[in-house]
């Protein structure tokens, strides 16, 4: 590798993964910026010939991988094991459900009509399969849910498609690989089937490497929940009514109840009330209207299931309608009465809603899950620690014997990085917080000459923002949402000194080398939205156990998703950069501490001048380093 640089804690990384392999366990890895992590734990794995399966955080890690990292490390090893790439059936084309589409030739305009035709000119020449291919047409498409299967409408084995059908293809090629790359989702949609007794997807293996393991706690509470949602309940009644027409045309009374069941849907969705609600079920269980629409909702599907318990053994698609609707009346059911263990919580869309039943507890089902699994685990992030303590992070998982190792950035962040304060702002709550925090960014942003990322904690104040510097730069002006996030990022990196305006999903996972990213922006801390109907339960589930929520929860997270936050400015050895925080409870409240001190040290200021001598490269007063930064140097 061109550039390539030893670094001491890429080798402890892969030295104590080593050491794992060799006994037996749990293996908790903070790795900083700049460690390399993905090698650390590759090379190891690689050299032991074990079989393993990788998981990351998103498809397009997960992409990096399969097709970047893994035959690089194998060339170096001259090892080359049988690998698979995996993802979740939502990214693989049903030839069933493509055929059935075309069949029945509803769809919602032109432009529907020639992406069918696309797909299935594509169908007769993919090999895998993968969505990803198409480009042509946005991944976001009205389309593709059309096209692609659920396990709830996957016929299995009784598919006239099973030979061909590329789910199965992957899922075999998985099966016999000795590296399986995934991603979290697809991992814990298998760990939550094992769960359910419903068979299994990922081999067996020796060792497992979850990366950007800090998203593991909610993405594993999510894969536990249960949900009933509007749209898996119209999704259903239209496979349905697809069924009936293909192999059971005389069902006339089933296919005539359907326009019930529909408008029962609509009318349960009108009784909430407003979209973008997100709030306690037990605010909406009991309220006379939703009540009413529950109980038609109910006997719809009661009829429903008397009807088609007479026709099981007439065809595969009838006997899975069948098991599903089952499993909506057993959902329905339990979300008449609360659930010690679990948060009811429902959501509103301008069409649709959800009701879900998270635990507020994963750590049982995940143990039973990783039991299941018995092998070695790895779980890396830059960012599990808060300070020196991995409590937080393992307390949530239940994996309180875990062995824990905290690599710090490898990057000279006391010379290549600057913490600016602005003094002056308003708190956060204020109702100008945006415009004074704008104002203080405007001369940062020009003497950075662009080149600056503003990650913000809410849309309202995205967007606030992006009013207020309309026609204020004379740089180019990126607001998250305009494009699709990848895309905005490559437009980033190309213009060399745009300005981009990002909220969560630009947080993490964005790696922007050299000097088109010079400066990070962050608007506030990142506490958690209070109203959010399972943070207030786990709130006071800790509450009650007589634990501090904010001190045991709150404040934790918060420290993780900043350090995410910094993490997006120094990518290399060779970036320079300034992050700008413009939240004054760093300074005026005793836990900005706990802040400060989980960030890389660098020299803080709040003095613009000092920023706007870093952008114009003279020499920084750099404070003299504590005894024990000489110590560690």
């Amino acid at each position: 590798m061109s550039g390539f640089q030893a670094r001491p804690q890429q080798q402890a990384m892969a030295q104590a993964i080593r050491e794992l392999l060799q006994d037996n366990g749990v293996l908790v890895v903070e790795a900083g910026t700049g460690v390399g992590k993905t090698f650390a734990y590759l090379v190891p794995a690689f050299v032991s010939g074990c079989r393993v399966i990788i998981s990351t955080g998103s498809k397009t890690l997960q992409d990096q991988l399969f097709f970047k990292d893994l035959p690089l490390v194998s060339k170096a090893l001259s090892y080359n094991p049988s690998r698979a790439l995996l993802k979740g059936r939502a990214n693989y084309l049903c030839l069933l459900r493509l055929a059935l589409a075309e069949s029945e030739g509803r769809f919602g305009d032109r432009k529907e009509i020639v992406w069918l035709r696309r797909i299935a000119d594509w169908a007769r020449v993919t090999q895998e399969g993968d969505i990803a291919e198409m480009t042509a047409i946005p991944r976001d498409a009205e389309v593709w849910p059309k096209v692609t299967s659920t396990l709830e409408n996957c016929q299995g084995t009784d598919c006239e498609f099973y030979q061909d059908c590329f789910v199965v293809k992957a899922r075999r090629q998985a099966q016999e690989a000795d590296v399986v790359v995934v991603n979290h989702h697809l991992f814990f949609a298998d760990m939550a089937l094992k769960e359910d007794g419903l068979g299994e997807l990922l081999p067996q293996v020796d060792l497992v490497i979850l990366d950007e393991a800090h998203q593991l706690p909610d993405i594993a509470s999510s894969f536990f929940s249960e949900s009933l949602s509007s749209r898996q309940l119209l999704d259903w009644s239209r496979d349905l009514r697809n069924e009936v027409l293909e192999n059971a045309s005389d069902l006339v009374q089933v296919r005539d109840e359907l326009p019930a069941l529909e408008k029962a849907i609509a009318d349960l969705r009108l009784a909430m009330e407003a979209p973008g609600q997100k709030a306690p079920w037990s605010q909406l269980r009991d309220r006379a209207g939703v009540t009413e629409q529950m109980q038609v909702l109910e006997q719809c599907l009661s009829k429903l299931a008397l009807m088609l318990e007479a026709t099981l053994e007439r065809s595969k698609g009838l006997a899975l309608a069948y098991q599903r609707l089952s499993d909506f009346q057993q959902r329905l059911s339990d979300l008449q009465q609360p659930q010690a263990d679990k948060v009811q919580w429902f959501e509103t869309f301008t069409r649709g809603f959800a009701i879900t039943a998270t635990p507020l507890d994963i750590t049982s089902p995940l143990r039973r899950c990783m039991d299941a699994l018995p092998c070695r685990w790895v779980m890396t992030s830059a960012t599990l620690a808060v300070g020196e303590s991995f409590e937080h992070f393992t307390s949530r998982l239940g994996l309180n014997e875990a062995r824990t190792l905290k690599l710090d950035s490898p990057f000279d962040y006391w010379h290549q990085a600057l913490l600016y304060l602005p003094a002056g702002l308003p708190e956060p709550q204020r109702p100008d917080f945006v415009a004074h925090m704008i104002d203080a960014a405007l001369p940062v942003i020009r003497a950075c000459g662009g080149r600056t990322f503003i990650l913000f904690t809410s849309y309202r104040a995205l967007n606030e923002a992006a009013q207020l510097l309309e026609g204020q730069l004379d740089y180019p002006l990126l607001i998250q949402g305009e494009a699709p996030p990848r895309e905005m990022i490559q437009r980033f990196r190309d213009l060399g000194n745009a300005v981009l305006l990002g909220t969560a999903s630009f947080w993490e996972g964005v790696d922007v080398r050299g000097e088109a990213l010079s400066c990070v922006i962050i608007d506030k801390l990142p506490f958690a939205a209070p109203n959010d109907p399972v943070l207030e339960a786990r709130l006071e589930a800790i509450r009650q156990q007589g634990g501090n929520p904010f001190n045991d929860y709150q404040l934790p997270q918060a420290v993780i998703t900043l350090k995410q936050g910094v993490g997006r400015l120094i990518r290399d050895q060779q970036d320079r950069g300034v992050l700008m925080i413009c939240d004054t409870r760093l300074r005026d409240r005793s836990y900005g501490k706990t802040f400060l001190d989980s960030l890389p040290t660098m020299p803080r200021t709040q003095k613009l001048a000092v920023v706007e001598r870093f952008f114009a490269k003279q020499e920084l007063p750099i404070p003299p380093k504590s005894p024990e930064q000489q110590s560690a140097a």
